[in-house]
C-alpha cells in the first residue's frame, strides 16, 4: 500500500512537472510570436530609427525561393517584388522548383527577353531585373553542363588529356553551366519561404558565399520582416576573398 501511493505521487509529480515545462515553452513560443510581430509593426511604421536608413552597397542580388505548395499565391509573390523594389533592390533571382512562378509571371506583364534568356525585365515593378529559375536549372542544369564538357573533350583532337586525366577547372564547369542557360550572379542573400529549412532544389553552385534567412510561410509574410532581413544582412561581416 505504501509503495502504490509512493509511485502515485511520483507520477504526480513528474506530471506536474511536464505540464509546467509544457506551459513555459508555449508562453516564450507565444511571447516570441508576440514580439516579432510588434517589430515588424513597428518597422512598417517607421518607427524604429535604426532600420529607416538602411544602406545595401552589398547588396546587389537578392534570391527568393518559393516551396512547391505555396506557388499558387501569385499575389503575395508580386506583393513581396514590389517591397523589393520600394526599399530600391534592383535585381531578384526568383525560383521554385516546378517552375510554376515564371509561368504565372509572364502573362500581363510588359516583359523583352530573348529566346535563350530567362531574364525578365519587369516594368511593372519599377524596372526590377528578375530572373525567373525552375528545377531545370538544378540538377538538369548541371547534367547538360556535364555532357556538355565531355563532348568537348571527346572531340578534341590531342591526346595529350589522356595521359595526365583529365581535368576540369571551376571556370569550365561555369563556362558551361553558362552555355546551357544555368550560369548566373551568385545572390548575395537568399529567402526561402517555405516549411522547410533549405534551399529547395536552388542549383547550390550560385550559393557559395550566399547568406541564407528562412522567412517562414508566404502567408504570414510582412512587410516588416523583409525590412528586419535585410538589415541583418547589412550588419553581417563576410570576409571571403581576404
Amino acid at each position: 500500500m505504501q509503495i502504490s501511493w509512493s509511485s502515485t505521487i511520483v507520477e504526480l509529480i513528474l506530471g506536474l512537472l511536464w505540464y509546467l515545462t509544457h506551459m513555459l515553452i508555449s508562453l516564450f513560443d507565444l511571447w516570441s510570436h508576440l514580439s516579432n510581430y510588434l517589430e515588424c509593426y513597428l518597422i512598417s511604421s517607421e518607427l524604429l530609427p535604426k532600420y529607416r536608413n538602411i544602406h545595401f552597397e552589398r547588396l546587389k542580388y537578392v534570391g527568393i525561393v518559393v516551396d512547391r505548395r505555396e506557388t499558387d499565391n501569385i499575389l503575395k509573390i508580386k506583393q513581396l517584388l514590389r517591397w523589393l523594389s520600394t526599399i530600391g533592390v534592383k535585381h531578384v533571382v526568383l525560383y521554385d522548383i516546378e517552375g510554376v512562378l515564371k509561368e504565372l509571371l509572364e502573362p500581363g506583364i510588359d516583359a523583352r527577353r530573348d529566346e535563350k534568356s530567362s531574364y525578365l525585365d519587369l516594368n511593372a515593378h519599377g524596372g526590377m531585373h528578375i530572373e525567373c529559375l525552375s528545377g531545370s536549372n538544378g540538377k538538369e542544369g548541371i547534367a547538360k553542363a556535364a555532357n556538355l564538357l565531355c563532348s568537348d573533350f571527346c572531340s578534341c583532337d590531342t591526346h595529350e588529356h589522356s595521359k595526365n586525366g583529365i581535368a576540369f577547372t571551376e571556370a569550365d564547369m561555369a563556362s558551361a553551366l553558362r552555355a546551357v542557360g544555368s550560369g548566373g550572379p551568385e545572390p548575395d542573400l537568399l529567402l526561402v519561404y517555405g516549411p522547410a529549412r533549405c534551399h529547395l532544389g536552388f542549383p547550390v553552385w550560385r550559393l557559395r558565399f550566399t547568406e541564407i534567412m528562412y522567412m517562414g510561410s508566404l502567408n504570414s509574410m510582412k512587410y516588416g520582416s523583409v525590412v528586419k532581413a535585410l538589415y541583418r544582412f547589412s550588419q553581417k561581416y563576410q570576409n571571403y576573398g581576404t
